[in-house]
């Protein structure tokens, strides 16, 4: 290697896929994605690891496939932790500095960040992200940038991050021993808010609603600041399973019928319209009434839409300073239901978009990169690019060489693919996040580093003493 490229990589560790994405900055500063890799998402329920050795295989099949697509060996990754487990907590913190004479320093906003980590939790919870707000200088309030400035008694309002640790080592073991490191985490609606929301948003108040396959994540800004956070547990699988025990039919063609044929608004679809289903092993085809088909969806949407406007409401979006101009934003994989953008306005009020990571993605990019099924993985590999890493290097391949595949047990994993055959063949609604970008480096992305670095630490010293 003659000059270091600084190459990301993201890895999103999903319910129903597994994603890993390699990407660099072009001359533009645009996203350009070299490589892309998925798997079905074995062994993960709702954003939680359940099934190590399964999880192992899907992501040594995701990172095998991207580094084929894109020529380039993986190091290490930036993982999105998200899943059940996550829960948000406000706190105010202060201290009072020895000499006001000095300016405000990065070591003085470090020291009120260490005194909010020893916040007191629940047994088996950590603390795994802590995001300033607002700080306030010798009772002055509402300043965003500190450093620099004169004042003897620093206070800010922080949101903080809480998950279980167990479950976040059990995601740090899985790609560990799937032979890449683990270079950094990021709370996954921070990720996908990066891929799809625009500064103007954040600014004016918005809430991105990121529908995944297990869980439905919830972030809202205000004022170019993160105000609350919450993990919904359903997503797409819970319409899926719905559609299977409403129609009597495998879980393989549920799905297909939500993708192809699914709407969460009932009105669209007239009484005659009927799907026919080949039956199982012989037996009669089932047809289908697209109408009960989207009376099942439209209630679970419903149910899932209802709990996150429930949080929007606890964040206060009714009060004047507190209200959501820029309104909602939808993305992942269950964004992509038809006419559930209607629905969301419908039930809230609040004026509502698809969010498409293609701001941020080079214009020669695949169509399918720019899904918001990707919208996370992308957030993710510009996490990984944040930390000036060489996360993935340029393998020198002879003319002809292909790859080996000697170091992926394989054969221990299913994925399936689209065939053509009459038979219905899933794609697997995939969920997805994204993440914060900074292009100035700030108070607050100098604190998400290094808390996110002394963690990541504390994952690998766990861990190799373990061994």
């Amino acid at each position: 290697m003659e000059y270091r490229e600084n190459i990301g990589v993201g890895l999103d560790i999903g319910t129903t896929k597994i994603v890993a994405m390699i990407g660099k900055k072009n001359e533009y500063g645009k996203l350009q994605i070299l490589g892309l890799g998925k798997a079905k998402s074995l062994g993960v329920s709702r954003g939680v690891v359940n099934n190590i050795t399964q999880t192992i295989q899907s992501i040594q099949q995701a990172i095998l496939e991207a580094e084929e697509n894109s020529g380039y060996k993986i190091n290490d990754v930036v993982v999105g932790i998200a899943g059940q487990h996550i829960r948000s907590i406000q706190s105010t913190d202060y201290i009072i500095r020895s000499n006001p004479e000095e300016v405000i320093s990065g070591a003085d906003i470090q020291t009120l960040i260490d005194q909010v980590n020893r916040l007191a939790m629940l047994p088996g919870e950590e603390i795994i992200h802590v995001l300033p707000q607002e700080f306030k200088i010798d009772g002055q309030a509402g300043i965003k940038e500190p450093i620099g400035m004169y004042g003897g008694r620093l206070e800010a309002s922080f949101h903080v991050v809480v998950g279980q640790a167990a479950s976040i080592r059990n995601v740090g073991r899985c790609v560990q021993s799937s032979g890449i490191e683990l270079s950094g985490l990021t709370l996954e609606p921070l990720a996908s808010s990066d891929a799809v929301l625009s500064q103007e948003e954040k600014e004016a108040g918005v809430a991105l609603i990121d529908i995944g396959g297990g869980t439905t994540d919830l972030a809202i800004f205000k004022d170019g600041i993160i105000r609350h956070t919450a993990v919904i547990p359903f997503g797409g699988n819970v319409i899926t399973e719905d559609i299977k025990e409403g129609c009597s039919i495998i879980e393989k063609q549920a799905e297909l019928l939500k993708v192809k044929f699914g709407s969460a608004w009932p009105g669209e679809n007239k009484d005659n319209e009927i799907v026919s289903i080949p039956g199982l092993r012989g037996r009669e085809p089932k047809e289908i009434s697209l109408k009960n088909l989207s009376k099942i969806i439209h209630a679970r949407v419903v149910e899932i839409i209802e709990q996150v406007f429930t949080e929007i409401k606890n964040y206060g979006h009714e009060e004047p300073r507190k209200k959501l101009i820029a309104g909602i934003v939808l993305t992942g994989g269950g964004a992509q239901l038809n006419h559930i953008k209607q629905l969301v306005e419908y039930i809230t009020g609040m004026d509502t978009r698809i969010g498409y990571p293609n701001e941020h993605l080079a214009g020669n990019s695949a169509e399918e990169i720019s899904s918001p099924l990707f919208a996370t993985a992308v957030g993710l590999v510009m996490n990984s690019l944040e930390n000036k890493t060489q996360s993935a290097y340029k393998i020198e391949m002879k003319q002809n060489y292909k790859p080996q595949h000697n170091h992926i047990p394989a054969q221990n994993v299913s994925v399936e693919e689209p065939k053509q055959t009459e038979e219905p063949q899933i794609e697997e609604v995939k969920y997805t996040r994204k993440q914060e970008e900074k292009e100035v480096e700030t108070t607050e992305s100098k604190i998400k580093k290094s808390f996110f670095d002394k963690y990541v630490d504390k994952i690998k010293d766990f861990l190799d003493n373990a061994e």
